[in-house]
């Protein structure tokens, strides 16, 4: 017991001077010489692990934007300015996946536990962005009585629409769709504030509504006991949470399966991240009662699905293939070394370092071998892209997808595998994430030398295995249905109601 508390107390040391390390580096000037090697650090890693680094912009357009970006820096910065001036640089290579950390304080884990007795203060609300324009869609606490539709003008008297611009310059989508960065702004946006601004305890926000001007001052309240008691049981994970994938900070289940109509002739799942977990059992349990029901139709609604597992979506398509299907064609990567950059030791305890230690050499052999030559190519082997048989539930109706701009990543990927097989009729807008596939799958954390900002470096080309369209886009739907901010605050869903109405005319049709 002793020796164990000698490590407890060495380890929580580390700990705080590692805190306390970081924020003052983060605090400090770094010369202008050193932030141009960082540039051409960052270029070079991207140059060597990347394998589709010129997609949607030539080398040469990128050689001119990097030499142009380090002319710009001809004085000290922290580095989070210089996260400011590199990363729209990183967002001009149009890869969705690709994007520096941005430099944030650390908190000691005291700061930490004050902050979870505390509630949020611009996270009790629900956001929409139009433009350069904020609004609040959802007052989640009746905070001050402000109303839904409000838009907000300034925060501590500065234009909102400054940082908008600011800060959408620092997110892309994959390729040139046109939808994503409205919906994914919306969520991040005070990520970024925050970061620069720090976990401030007011905030003043001057808003509009109905052409009438208002100033509130929001504050970060502390939580009750019956607050903190509700967040513990929130946290619990019952057998129905798991198999949903309850997530306790929203509130709210990353599946949801239902039937729409009183003789269960529609099925409806959404999904609003495929995290992988208790997906097995979730599909399994919903298809069978789909199945038992003799449903005609199904909506699948991946809508503000910003990605995850390619096993999760490869599980949801053998529920919906009447043959064997190959979701994804082979996944390339730069060099046979390079699943060997992935960071195994990253984000790791002490004592989790030390069981990683024990295990790394299985790992390193794996990872070694992982790989295989074609065509002048390296691949990296992948279940996914093997043959799949269809699951014996697999619903053999008609199927309708909702999609929108939220719309990213593994979302893409099994909705443009869906068109080009022509499986599900897609109705919506057009997906965050591109026709044609990303870079992702797993990643290598490289740390910028100087600024020591992080930069994760997708390392497998992952395509959905279809007729490529080479138009650089995202997934386009067969039917556009857009939703407004005011159907949102209506809780109008003017896509499922063209699914509904679809489904609704083809039954009349039927009986005539």
């Amino acid at each position: 017991m002793k020796n164990y508390s000698i490590i407890l107390l060495y380890v929580v040391l580390s700990s705080c001077a590692s805190t306390r390390k970081h924020n003052e580096q983060r605090a400090t000037d770094v010369a202008p010489e050193k932030l141009k090697e960082d540039i051409d650090y960052a270029y070079t890693k991207l140059q060597e692990m990347h394998p589709q680094l010129y997609w949607y912009i030539s080398k040469p357009e990128l050689d001119h934007k990097i030499d142009s970006l380090k002319q710009t820096i001809n004085e000290p910065l922290t580095p989070l300015q210089f996260y400011f001036k590199l990363q729209p640089v990183i967002a001009d290579i149009r890869e969705g996946h690709l994007a520096l950390r941005i430099p944030r304080k650390k908190f000691t884990k005291k700061e930490a536990k004050a902050l979870e007795h505390k509630k949020a203060m611009f996270g009790r609300f629900e956001y929409y962005i139009e433009e350069n324009r904020l609004y609040i869609i959802e007052n989640k606490d009746s905070i001050q009585n402000i109303k839904p539709g409000t838009e907000i003008v300034a925060i501590n008297n500065v234009p909102v629409s400054e940082y908008i611009k600011k800060y959408r310059r620092l997110i892309s989508s994959d390729g040139y769709n046109t939808t994503f960065q409205s919906y994914f702004l919306k969520d991040v946006f005070f990520n970024f504030y925050t970061a620069e601004k720090g976990f401030t305890d007011d905030a003043t926000i001057e808003t509009l509504y109905n052409n009438e001007k208002h100033t509130y001052t929001l504050t970060r309240e502390a939580k009750s006991k019956n607050d903190l008691e509700k967040d513990k049981e929130l946290e619990k994970r019952t057998p129905e949470k798991k198999v949903n994938d309850y997530v306790a900070f929203s509130n709210s289940y990353n599946r949801n399966f239902k039937f729409l109509d009183k003789d269960s002739t529609t099925a409806y799942v959404k999904v609003k991240s495929f995290s992988k977990d208790y997906s097995d059992e979730f599909y399994k349990d919903t298809f069978a009662k789909i199945k038992e029901a003799k449903s005609s139709y199904l909506i699948i609604d991946i809508r503000n699905n910003y990605g995850g597992s390619l096993y999760e979506i490869n599980k949801l398509y053998s529920y919906l293939a009447s043959e064997p299907f190959i979701l994804i064609k082979p996944s390339q990567v730069t060099s046979r070394v390079t699943p060997l950059k992935t960071n195994y030791f990253r984000t790791s305890s002490p004592l989790e370092y030390a069981l990683k230690s024990f295990t790394y050499p299985t790992y390193f052999f794996a990872q070694a071998f992982s790989t295989y030559k074609k065509d002048g190519k390296i691949f990296y082997k992948m279940k996914a892209d093997k043959p799949t048989s269809p699951n014996k539930n697999a619903f053999h109706g008609k199927v309708f997808v909702l999609i929108n701009g939220g719309s990213f990543s593994a979302s893409s990927i099994i909705t443009a595998k869906l068109k080009n097989d022509k499986r599900a009729i897609l109705v919506g807008e057009e997906t965050g994430g591109a026709n044609d596939g990303t870079v992702a799958g797993f990643y290598s954390y490289q740390k910028l030398p100087n600024s020591r900002i992080k930069l994760p470096i997708g390392l497998l080309l992952v395509q959905p295995n279809i007729s490529f369209s080479n138009d650089k886009r995202g997934v386009l739907p067969d039917v556009t249905v857009t939703q407004t901010m005011q159907d949102i605050i209506d809780k109008k869903d003017p896509q499922l109601e063209w699914v509904q109405n679809e489904i609704a005319r083809e039954k009349e049709n039927t009986v005539k």
